[in-house]
């Protein structure tokens, strides 16, 4: 029987969440993608099934999750973005025979080639964060104010202000947080003081 793994985190934009399989970057780092077999899995929960996934192909993989995170870091803060994640992103983009297809309902999927499959897979990742970093998409990419996480997200939001990369996890434990520490304030401060 398998070990549970830490759920994914499914945001709306397809590079961000990518790079979502490793979260609490700043923290205790939790790891989502820990084998072959768990990649593959988050690829079918994107439209981006794989009959397989080996060990090497996995390291392209989070090679790729993390010259995601470098660059949109550096796009979120208006800094220059990292010269080894450019070349990174761009090899992935490149490789892979992925195309894409309108489906009967009208929506935009994605066909992946039968010879590399993982790769053509993290070819569309690639091309999703080329999308996104270079502002070509309505929104902004942010960090989670959270200081443990610092995820890289894409703020859609109508005003743009948005802090969480996820309001159920980052958002709801600052919130919690923020709480708890208000009740203790009130509690000592209306603690009787001995005289």
């Amino acid at each position: 029987m398998r070990a549970e793994f830490p759920e994914f985190r499914l945001g709306t934009e397809l590079a961000t969440s990518f790079t979502a399989t490793l979260t609490e970057r700043c923290g205790d780092a939790v790891e989502r993608i820990p084998d072959p077999q768990r990649l593959a899995d988050w690829l079918a929960i994107h439209d981006l099934a794989v009959d397989s996934c080996s060990a090497a192909q996995l390291e392209l993989a989070r090679e790729l999750r993390e010259s995601i995170h470098a660059a949109a870091t550096a796009a979120a803060l208006g800094e220059p973005l990292p010269a080894a994640a450019v070349e990174v992103i761009n090899e992935r983009s490149v490789r892979g025979q992925a195309a894409a297809v309108l489906t009967p309902d009208g929506r935009r999927r994605w066909r992946l080639g039968s010879a590399s499959r993982v790769e053509d897979a993290l070819r569309v990742i690639a091309a999703d964060a080329i999308s996104i970093i270079a502002g070509e998409r309505d929104g902004r990419l942010a960090l989670c104010a959270s200081p443990t996480c610092r995820a890289a997200f894409f703020d859609t939001s109508q005003s743009r202000t948005r802090k969480w990369c996820d309001m159920n996890t980052c958002g709801n434990r600052q919130k919690k947080a923020r709480y708890h520490a208000n009740q203790r304030k009130k509690q000592s401060s209306a603690s009787p003081t001995l005289g």
